[in-house]
């Protein structure tokens, strides 16, 4: 028996569901569904009652799970305790993050990172996903985050936020004669094009969904390839093009009338973003933390 499997049955008997653990722990089904098998063999007990819609603990679990959750929580209380008593020299964690999670989910994070972790120091830094995959491989820094998936061999990446991306239009008769007459894609290419810079996951995101419908991004008008979501907000309200973007940075100029927004359909039902580290060595405690606060704030909102 180990605290893995106890976290995997304590939060499969709060969720009533191992899909739903599975998410919270950030794990996959079958690992939670491993732990929970190997901790009913080891006890020699049955756990859950299942059924088609979700599962319930038996006489045995209710027993084990009085007992889990005191463990569960006196985990959380000794690292609670010693992280208040070590009076470690302040740590500094470093983190790079692509436009989308540095601007729009960062803040959030930080917030809560620097409430729970006063002592705690960090330094941010922004760039592409390509770049991140790249100082994460290299160990310039301790914790990534992407808005898509390159490199696997050294990298670990945790999926956190669904992310939709959204074609920007200036609000003119033309776009809202489109939007109301419901036309695929096809539309787009007709139209000049302002995209993300080359190694933005965005852009990555943006070839891949297109080509689902049936659309090569090369074989479209692109006029410009501008790092800076601010700028290319403000050339699509100026008419210089449109543009393809995360429903994230085009919430506000939408909501207030100032772009359309036609959300790109998408198989896979957009994009996650991720937290990405060096899967060959271990992560600082400190780091540790940071994802587990990633995971607090966001494991109910994928």
């Amino acid at each position: 028996m180990n605290l893995k499997q106890l976290e995997a049955f304590v939060q499969v008997a709060q969720s009533g569901s191992f899909s739903k653990a599975a998410k919270q722990l950030y794990l996959t089904q079958p690992t939670v569904s491993a732990h929970i098998s190997s901790l009913e063999k080891e006890l020699d007990a049955r756990l859950f009652v299942r059924n088609t819609k979700e599962v319930s603990l038996s006489e045995d679990g209710k027993t084990l799970y009085n007992y889990a959750k005191q463990i569960i929580d006196l985990e959380h209380k000794i690292e609670e305790t010693f992280c208040a008593d070590q009076q470690e020299e302040k740590q500094e964690i470093t983190i790079a993050a692509s436009t989308i999670p540095a601007q729009y989910l960062l803040p959030k994070i930080l917030a809560k990172f620097v409430e729970k972790y006063p002592e705690e120091q960090f330094r941010i830094i922004e760039t592409d996903s390509s770049q991140v995959v790249e100082q994460i491989i290299k160990r310039s820094v301790d914790i990534g985050f992407t808005g898509t998936v390159l490199e696997k061999k050294h990298c670990k990446y945790i999926p956190f936020y669904r992310d939709e991306l959204v074609v920007i239009t200036p609000n003119t008769e033309k776009y809202r004669k489109i939007q109301e007459e419901d036309q695929d894609f096809r539309w787009l290419q007709n139209e000049a094009l302002i995209l993300r810079e080359e190694g933005s996951g965005t852009r990555k995101e943006a070839a891949k969904q297109l080509r689902q419908l049936g659309i090569e991004l090369d074989r479209l008008n692109i006029v410009a390839s501008i790092g800076n979501q601010e700028t290319i907000k403000k050339s699509v309200q100026n008419g210089i093009a449109i543009s393809i973007i995360s429903r994230l940075a085009a919430e506000e100029e939408t909501n207030s009338g100032k772009l359309l927004s036609f959300p790109i359909p998408s198989k896979d039902g957009g994009r996650d973003l991720n937290v990405v580290y060096n899967r060959n060595f271990h992560l600082t405690h400190s780091a540790e933390r940071f994802i587990k606060i990633v995971k607090e704030i966001y494991a109910k909102k994928k």
